[in-house]
């Protein structure tokens, strides 16, 4: 799965963009680098009923932006993605 079909996963089973989730967590102060993973990953399983993998992904975004490293983009791997920039505004807002 690509990075950014997490991120789209996140919003099917939250109804909440990946934006949103985001700015959820830096009103909550979780953008701090002081804030671990694990705290986070708890919130959205707790709040959203997400799994690890789906949570971290958010954490990356939230800790990093929404930029992924060049080495997925166009590969031929189960991970890859079209962009190094991820699209965090919905599904039905995507560029095609």
């Amino acid at each position: 799965m690509s990075f950014q079909a997490y991120l789209d996963a996140v919003e099917a089973k939250t109804g909440k963009t990946p934006r949103i989730l985001v700015d959820e967590a830096i009103a909550r102060g979780y953008d701090d680098p002081a804030v671990k993973a694990g705290v986070i990953v708890q919130w959205l399983a707790d709040d959203y009923g997400l799994g690890r993998g789906h949570a971290m992904a958010i954490v990356h975004v939230i800790h990093n932006g929404p930029a992924i490293d060049a080495k997925h983009v166009g590969s031929t791997g189960a991970h890859r993605d079209a962009s190094e920039t991820l699209w965090l505004d919905g599904v039905a807002t995507k560029p095609q």
